[in-house]
């Protein structure tokens, strides 16, 4: 699985990142890491568009971890 620390990144950058890295195979699997809840709607709808699933966890409050993966 890879990972994106997106830690203190702003809108656009963790977009950005996993943009970079979106060449997703069918059941290959992606952590993004966030601390910040703008993040988490913009991947989320962007998953949604583009036909990826998404899992979102809060491991801790403020911090979010998302699960992207192309069935």
């Amino acid at each position: 699985m890879k990972e994106l620390n997106c830690l203190g990144d702003m809108c656009p950058i963790p977009m950005m990142k996993l943009k970079n890295c979106s060449k997703l195979r069918p059941g290959e699997k992606i952590k993004l890491i966030t601390d910040h809840s703008c993040v988490v709607e913009s991947i989320t709808e962007y998953c949604r568009k583009n036909k990826l699933s998404i899992e979102t966890v809060e491991p801790m409050n403020g911090i979010w971890e998302l699960y992207i993966e192309r069935n």
